[in-house]
């Protein structure tokens, strides 16, 4: 073999090693970009569906100008909660949501009647925290706006019946219907005396969007990674799949407290 073909050889196999080293590395950046995007996964709880949060990539930052304006009767450390219910109740429900997250309508949806009529007869009392995981790991911003207009219906004192609107009419996950600030306003019409040029600047202005954010900080930081996270009594109730909540477990709960 003369000296040419070696040298020929041996650049081609230099050159079929450059190609190789190029494909492991446009592979590599795949597989990244792969878990990179795994932003959402689902945990199937209490009969249903827990978006669980990863901290896989990096977290969209939400942008929320403004000062921080907590909504008309917030509590809790940093006024970070909305109380629903009488304050005497024996029992808190602690709820953790996010109102594009559709397994907290399902909840909602499923327990409405019953958490209403616990609260209707002084046996339970609900402390809620308005999270934006959705807009986070889908882009958009139907849960800032959401929660935002939310927080205006609890200034008016229409929390309660705006929260159930929005749940009940809840798009799909993927469409970011909430981040229209007009579809935030019309669904008010549905709660009567709502829907005021009070609410509608509020909405408008995003005059919460800096206490949702703050919310929703203060969830990123706690040890909870799912919407909805239902706590009674500080005990977490609705994420066993061996032992799903029901209604009527609820109750049994509710009145163990009382007797308690």
């Amino acid at each position: 073999m003369n000296q040419k073909n070696s040298e020929g050889k041996r650049s081609a196999r230099e050159r079929l090693q450059e190609q190789r080293r190029k494909e492991e590395a446009r592979g590599k950046l795949r597989r990244q970009a792969k878990v990179a995007g795994a932003l959402v996964a689902v945990l199937a709880v209490g009969g249903g569906i827990a978006v669980w949060v990863t901290s896989v990539g990096k977290h969209h930052k939400q942008q929320a100008s403004g000062p921080l304006v907590a909504p008309q009767g917030a509590s809790g450390k940093d006024t970070m909660t909305i109380p629903v219910g009488q304050t005497a109740a024996k029992s808190t429900m602690t709820v953790y949501e996010d109102f594009r997250c559709p397994a907290c309508a399902q909840f909602e949806n499923g327990f409405r009647d019953t958490i209403h009529d616990l609260e209707a007869k002084g046996q339970l009392k609900a402390e809620y925290h308005l999270v934006t995981l959705i807009d986070k790991n889908l882009g958009g911003s139907g849960s800032i706006n959401g929660a935002n207009a939310a927080a205006c219906a609890q200034d008016a004192g229409k929390f309660t019946g705006y929260h159930d609107v929005l749940y009940k009419n809840q798009p799909q996950e993927t469409d970011d219907a909430y981040g229209k600030k007009p579809r935030l306003i019309q669904l008010a019409g549905q709660v009567q005396g709502l829907d005021t040029p009070a609410f509608r600047k509020c909405v408008t202005d995003g005059t919460h969007d800096a206490w949702v954010k703050k919310s929703n900080e203060t969830f990123d930081k706690s040890s909870y990674r799912a919407t909805p996270t239902v706590l009674i009594n500080g005990k977490s109730v609705y994420g066993d799949q061996a032992n799903p909540l029901t209604p009527d477990k609820l109750r049994q709960m509710i009145a163990a407290a009382e007797k308690g």
